[in-house]
């Protein structure tokens, strides 16, 4: 029988602030635990929290930038649990009304299929600490550093069938809050962390089966590998007659298998209501209309301009968008030798890629600015030198030896287009192998080459490689 999946998947995106969302303190990952923990983020009495107004900006920066609903008045609530990592008892969260409503993201998969996926809502909320299990050997450990950073929940519609499509909406979905500068992404140290909710169904027509939901997984291979042994797991207990049990389960790497965590709660459970210590988050148009003109180009229509407008090839295009920074060199390159976005292209994604991936270093940092490559990339246009040495140009660049004028005359790598110096240097080969040309005038073309080859030693690899070509060829054109 034929089960078909259906996933979800809410996405934890840890805002760049640098303050947490409802007080000063410091939002920096790596300091010392319960060093960046302050009176508000632990709720003693007398303190009152105050909304961060860069994650409200960044909040709506994503709301725009799915084509979403800004909602221009929206209630921070309490949801309500107990954590050792909570000592507030309450989360403050976004619960009836949160500020960003209904969008949706189009996700490019890998064969070639595109979807449109809804986002029900993105809402602000505080983290909360974190229970550290083995820094003592009998005890817990709580640091509290992580209390009160401002995350922006985003939760999609159950409408991803694989886990495949679930990857690619996660990654696209990370791609696009780098882009705009509101996450760093990094998945590692939990900025950016998802919890999928699974469950299978016997047709697409048939009711939606009992979800389980996958807490905190920070790694796109873990979450592909997480859903598709959770939707195992949940066909074959159903064809076994089984009853799936509503909970929150953990993926265990190690084994590559779902286990139990807690049963489910329902949102009833986390009694929530308004905040009373925060007034309802008011987001004029005026706020709106600033955040909306800031925005960047988004990687979708960027990538839609360099195949439809440029020219470019789908793959290379989805390789210069996969990153904001890769992108962006490529438009300051291009910007810098226009009508040539096919080799701007294959140069930032073959030898500048491969120098960067050689010395492990981001393309921010990269070792020649794009008005460097393009004056490299104009010479090799012009026939200045040829691809190959203009390769070796590059790599000299790249190891300090200069700009791409002063290497090529230091190496003395200009080549020979002046047409008397050619004619005389294939004049004297043509002497020289009286043989080979008379093979050629008979219509032996592969010995050509040749010939070439011996021009091309002649003048030390110098010789202008197509004028070189159509010179021999015109001079075995005519009497011998």
């Amino acid at each position: 029988m034929s089960w078909q999946p259906v996933i979800g998947l809410e996405i934890h995106a840890q805002l760049a602030t640098r303050s947490k969302l409802f007080s000063g303190a410091s939002a920096a990952y790596g300091a010392e635990p319960n060093s960046q923990a302050s009176m508000i983020d632990v709720g003693l009495p007398g303190t009152l929290p105050s909304a961060n107004a860069e994650a409200v900006r960044m909040a709506v920066a994503l709301g725009l930038a799915i084509d979403a609903a800004i909602a221009p008045r929206s209630v921070f609530a309490r949801k309500n649990y107990f954590y050792p990592d909570l000592p507030k008892g309450y989360q403050i969260s976004q619960y009836e009304q949160p500020v960003v409503g209904e969008g949706r993201l189009q996700v490019r998969l890998d064969d070639g299929r595109t979807l449109s996926v809804r986002i029900e809502r993105a809402h602000l909320e505080e983290d909360a600490g974190k229970s550290l299990h083995d820094a003592f050997p009998v005890q817990t450990g709580i640091d509290l550093n992580r209390a009160g950073v401002p995350l922006l929940e985003i939760v999609s519609a159950p409408v991803l069938h694989s886990p495949a499509e679930a990857v690619a909406y996660l990654r696209t979905m990370h791609r696009l809050v780098r882009w705009l500068g509101i996450c760093d992404g990094n998945m590692q140290e939990g900025s950016f962390r998802c919890d999928a909710n699974v469950s299978v169904r016997r047709s697409a027509d048939a009711p939606l089966g009992t979800r389980t939901e996958i807490k905190n997984v920070n790694s796109f291979r873990f979450v592909e590998k997480a859903i598709a042994y959770e939707i195992e797991r949940q066909i074959r207990a159903l064809e076994n007659g089984e009853a799936i049990v509503q909970e929150t389960r953990l993926y265990d790497a190690a084994h590559d298998r779902t286990r139990p965590m807690r049963s489910k709660e329902s949102a009833d459970d986390y009694r929530y209501f308004p905040d009373p210590d925060l007034p309802p988050l008011a987001i004029p148009e005026a706020l709106v209309a600033t955040v909306r003109a800031a925005l960047p180009e988004l990687p979708d229509a960027r990538w839609q301009r360099y195949v439809e407008v440029l020219g470019l090839p789908a793959q290379d295009a989805g390789q210069l968008c996969a990153d904001r920074a890769t992108s962006d060199y490529f438009e300051a390159l291009l910007a810098a030798l226009p009508g040539e976005a096919k080799l701007a292209a294959n140069w930032v994604l073959g030898e500048l890629a491969a120098a960067l991936n050689a010395a492990a270093t981001p393309i921010e940092h990269a070792p020649l600015a794009p008005a460097a490559l393009a004056l490299l990339l104009r010479r090799l246009r012009e026939g200045v030198i040829s691809g190959k040495q203009a390769k070796d140009v590059f790599a000299a660049m790249v190891a300090g030896e200069g700009d791409a004028d002063a290497v090529i005359a230091a190496r003395g790598l200009v080549q020979i287009s002046d047409e008397g110096a050619l004619l005389a240097a294939i004049d004297a080969v043509i002497a020289a192998h009286p043989a080979q040309a008379a093979q050629v005038r008979a219509g032996q073309d592969k010995v050509l080459g040749f010939l070439v080859g011996q021009v091309m030693k002649a003048t030390g690899g110098k010789a202008h490689p197509q004028r070189l070509n159509a010179l021999l060829r015109e001079r075995l054109a005519g009497p011998a």
